[in-house]
């Protein structure tokens, strides 16, 4: 081969090489833990977001679900200073503050315990990635409570193992400094039917049950939220509105809350937040 030949060669593979480069993913850029308490993950650019403000409540305006809420605290804080603790399913009705509590809660605890724990939000269409996420925050220098609202799976939606990979951690185990709290309207995260459905046509029906349900199964904790009385949606109402000090009549409040709840046809954590925004804005006052 001649000098001639092996310069082109040469060259032809700088081009290519060039071309690769061009045509890669950017390098994830350095996370920077200290911006934000709270992040949200983005796996096409394998970078995490911060969230500088985080749409959250105080704790003390979450009524009507105050033994879950001890438990889910008690929970957390033991995982923030550096204990045991369980993933955590959070299952239920809607509009009751599952997520609310999560956020609340993880505010909370860094301000009573004086620690740095970080809320890293994972979307449910992303669940697929844990374990790309999972090698990311195993690194952490901070606890990370890791975060998916909403999480439930259709039927030949497979992604469910990837999180039944990621609890389990494999050979490796949960990475020690990473904690998992979902929310769900679902108990088991799959549809009944979808559920009958594999019993009916499954060789070995209950195998075909237990591989579905035994995702639930990875929680250690179950938090049940059910749907609320007509007084705790009340004490929720006059929990707002005294935080806000919205200037109205306890008479007229309560009747104008509950023709609202009608009106909506149910009784929740949401609905009674909705009335309080509707209220705050007629009565010309900012929440």
């Amino acid at each position: 081969m001649n000098e001639h030949t092996l310069t082109a060669i040469l060259g032809e593979l700088k081009r290519l090489a060039d071309a690769i480069e061009r045509t890669a993913p950017p390098a994830p850029k350095p996370i920077a833990w200290d911006e934000a308490d709270c992040f949200v993950w983005h796996p096409e650019s394998r970078t995490l977001a911060p969230v500088r403000k985080p749409n959250r409540v105080d704790l003390s305006l979450i009524r009507g679900v105050d033994h879950v809420k001890s438990i889910l605290h008690e929970n957390t804080e033991r995982f923030a200073q550096g204990f045991p603790a369980n993933n955590v399913l959070l299952w239920g009705a809607r509009g009751m503050g599952k997520s609310s509590l999560v956020k609340a809660v993880h505010a909370d605890v860094n301000a009573r315990c004086g620690t740095q724990m970080k809320l890293v939000e994972v979307h449910r269409e992303d669940i697929e990635t844990l374990p790309e996420l999972m090698d990311i925050l195993k690194q952490a220098p901070k606890r990370v409570v890791l975060f998916c609202d909403d999480l439930s799976f259709d039927h030949d939606d497979t992604s469910y193992k990837s999180l039944k990979a990621a609890l389990d951690g494999g050979v490796e185990g949960r990475p020690e400094n990473v904690i998992f709290y979902a929310t769900s309207n679902r108990r088991h995260l799959l549809p009944r039917n979808m559920i009958e459905n594999e019993q009916s046509t499954a060789i070995n029906p209950s195998e075909a049950v237990e591989e579905k349900v035994s995702l639930s199964d990875r929680f250690g904790l179950w938090l049940g939220f059910h749907k609320c009385s007509q007084d705790d949606y009340l004490a929720m109402v006059d929990g707002y509105a005294e935080y806000f000090k919205l200037q109205i009549e306890p008479e007229k409040l309560h009747a104008d809350a509950l023709e609202w709840a009608t009106t909506r046809g149910s009784r929740s954590g949401r609905v009674a937040w909705q009335y309080i925004q509707d209220l705050a804005g007629r009565l010309k006052q900012k929440l």
